[in-house]
């Protein structure tokens, strides 16, 4: 493999249409690849991204199976082939145990593991056929476990572990990697105003503060640091596999 993607290189992004799958995107355009920009219920923002960066929107719900496997399909339609694989997904939302349902399992482990697992099964002789490379977005603040976010743990640590299990196995021909973000977004309820209108400004500046103290860094991440650690692992770390790089500010120091 090179380290610069060939003029036709496609990218699919998985939860592409926004936040730091959008920044992904616009860092693998910048380099000249083609775009497959995934969503689920995004899709102005998905559609809008696409026209700006002349690439392909697709549609798919990443809980249900008969989803994902046209989306390896159709993403493939798109343009002909496929390069990179970057499952980017991701619901996150706390699951306090004793009011865990099956139904929180289900949707928080297909969006963020299952759906990737089964995306690099289907696309996985593509990505050997133009020597390409699969880089998965996990979460740094997984590995000392997050309180009330058992099942969100759970499956960003199945999907670390799954990184480095697919490493081996998809070797040589296959580099599979892992980009690990700390603080780099607020969680979208931070951000939307109607939340934010009714919460306690006082607590929400309160939570940010504790985050930010955390940090030797001093302060958020952006998404195009991890858009350029996600890029880096994909094209240009061609002896690097089975790796999770975190992108955290030194947050994960202690």
């Amino acid at each position: 493999m090179t380290n610069n993607p060939s003029s036709q290189a496609v990218v699919l992004i998985t939860g592409g249409a926004r936040r730091i799958g959008a920044a992904i995107a616009r860092r693998f355009h910048g380099a000249g690849c083609r775009l497959v920009i995934h969503y689920n219920h995004s899709r102005e923002e998905a559609e809008q991204l696409a026209r700006e960066l002349d690439g392909a929107s697709v549609q798919a719900d990443l809980t249900r199976r008969d989803d994902v496997e046209r989306l390896a399909r159709d993403s493939l339609a798109c343009f002909g082939r496929i390069d990179y694989l970057i499952n980017n997904a991701s619901s996150y939302y706390p699951t306090p145990l004793p009011e865990t349902s099956q139904a929180q399992w289900d949707d928080l482990i297909d969006s963020n593991l299952r759906a990737a697992f089964f995306l690099t099964r289907d696309l996985h002789q593509e990505l050997k056929r133009h020597g390409g490379s699969v880089v998965n977005i996990v979460d740094a603040m997984c590995e000392g476990g997050m309180e009330k976010h058992s099942i969100y743990s759970i499956a960003k640590s199945g999907l670390a572990a799954m990184t480095r299990s697919l490493a081996r196995e998809l070797g040589p021909a296959i580099r599979v990697n892992g980009v690990s973000p700390g603080a780099i977004l607020w969680p979208a309820s931070l951000e939307d105003s109607a939340l934010a209108a009714s919460a306690n400004p006082q607590e929400i500046e309160a939570t940010r503060n504790a985050v930010l103290a955390q940090i030797p860094l001093g302060t958020l991440g952006t998404p195009e640091a991890i858009a350029d650690a996600t890029y880096f692992l994909a094209v240009e770390a061609s002896y690097i596999t089975g790796s999770i790089l975190k992108v955290d500010g030194g947050r994960s120091l202690g």
